[in-house]
């Protein structure tokens, strides 16, 4: 299945998952409506998710290094401040969190199976071989980042 690797944009894989959570939705009762908490949870969700976004982004931005996921390649420099002290996918552990939002304001069940299957295949056919490239690119510096810093959270 390497031939998935690098190949379909994140997002939009965060919005084929966002798709099929709303269509499993509706397969299943849901909860018992709360909208109070569910809108409260849902918003603090969705903030934070573009809050870790935004910032993923302006690091990139900050180094002038390349924010397209599909070419690793181009990279030219290594990101480890700001938010990348946190976490070395800020914008992937953003996305994550848009898709918990979105499972919570769905208030269903088997909605909460879509932030589980980005991550899975996020990681698998995204950042493993992006962190292929940056350890070719930046050696031990990579590294050494690696072992600071955990690949989510």
């Amino acid at each position: 299945m390497d031939f998935l690797e690098l190949k379909i944009p994140p997002p939009l894989v965060g919005a084929l998952c966002a798709l099929a959570m709303w269509g499993l939705a509706g397969l299943a009762p849901g909860w018992p409506d709360a909208p109070t908490l569910r809108a409260l949870a849902a918003g603090a969700l969705l903030a934070a998710g573009l809050a870790i976004d935004l910032l993923g982004l302006l690091g990139f931005r900050a180094q002038r290094t390349t924010i397209n996921p599909l070419a690793p390649q181009r990279s030219s420099a290594l990101v480890t401040g700001g938010i990348y002290r946190l976490t070395r996918n800020p914008m992937y552990l953003g996305m994550g969190a848009l898709l918990l939002a979105w499972a919570v304001w769905l208030w269903a069940p088997l909605a909460l199976l879509g932030p589980p299957a980005f991550v899975l295949y996020i990681t698998r056919f995204q950042i493993r071989p992006e962190e292929r490239v940056l350890q070719r690119l930046f050696g031990d510096a990579y590294t050494h980042y690696t072992r600071r810093v955990r690949r989510w959270l």
